[in-house]
């Protein structure tokens, strides 16, 4: 979004044209014959608007709703509202109602409030990172953030917004979204890989703008990935969560140094 601004300098003001990340709210239904005619709000998310398909999925997934591509129908957004998305569920998809009678509100900052526990967590993972083998190159991870730069064509024009990608083994980037929200951002790319039936996502690896937290840990662990690299610092409850499951994870990510905090062999 475009505006006027003053901006100040030790030269003296001036008023100049500024853009600034969209920030929008964006209710997630779900329609299923279990639930109600009109299907059920599950979520209230701040996100940068685009790719909310795939935000609404990569969240259903994220949080065990949603199993696997089949359990889709179809996704459509409110005839009068585009910022509500109604993700429609086969009659044959197994649907946790107990799961869906939790209340969850998120915002571009914190996330999901009342995080599910490691040992949750454990109940709803089909594929563990301990028992990937795959190995990534340190020359390649030093790559990585020059190449997720050049797909930020949102941070370029406002400074604020985050990024997340997959990338392979070879340091391509795979898929890319950006959001105000990291955690929306990562939900995009979980959600195409929900669409493209990628998941679990063995011998890839996630990378986030920012540092990281337990969500985005507890994100890619669900995804099957067993490797996260931040730019940022990781959260102590990150460390743990990562360790628990065996995944690898970097923070700090520069181009001549990172820090690896847990599973260290899967680096060469």
């Amino acid at each position: 979004m475009s505006l006027a601004i003053a901006r100040v300098a030790t030269t003296g003001r001036d008023i100049e044209d500024d853009i600034v990340a969209v920030e929008e709210p964006l209710e997630i239904r779900l329609v299923h014959p279990q639930l109600a005619e009109r299907g059920q709000s599950i979520s209230i998310t701040m996100r940068t608007p685009g790719h909310d398909a795939e935000l609404a999925l990569g969240f259903l997934y994220s949080e065990a709703i949603v199993q696997q591509a089949a359990d889709i129908d179809h996704v459509d957004s409110c005839d009068n509202d585009s910022n509500v998305v109604i993700v429609h569920l086969r009659a044959a998809a197994r649907v946790d109602i107990e799961r869906l009678r939790r209340h969850f509100y998120t915002t571009s900052s914190c996330g999901v409030c009342g995080k599910q526990s490691i040992a949750a967590l454990q109940t709803v993972c089909s594929h563990s990172p301990a028992s990937d083998p795959t190995q990534f190159a340190a020359t390649m991870l030093s790559t990585l953030g020059s190449r997720l730069r050049d797909q930020q064509p949102g941070f370029a024009m406002t400074g604020g917004i985050h990024a997340a990608a997959v990338f392979a083994r070879n340091g391509n980037l795979l898929h890319v979204a950006e959001d105000v929200g990291r955690h929306n951002a990562v939900d995009k790319v979980v959600g195409r890989l929900l669409l493209q039936a990628e998941l679990p996502a063995a011998g890839r690896g996630l990378l986030v703008s920012g540092r990281a937290s337990f969500e985005l840990v507890q994100k890619a662990v669900r995804a099957g990935m067993p490797f996260l690299a931040a730019v940022g610092a990781p959260s102590s409850l990150a460390v743990e969560l990562a360790d628990e499951f065996g995944m690898t994870l970097v923070g700090f990510l520069r181009q001549d140094r990172f820090n690896i905090y847990t599973r260290a062999e899967r680096i060469v």
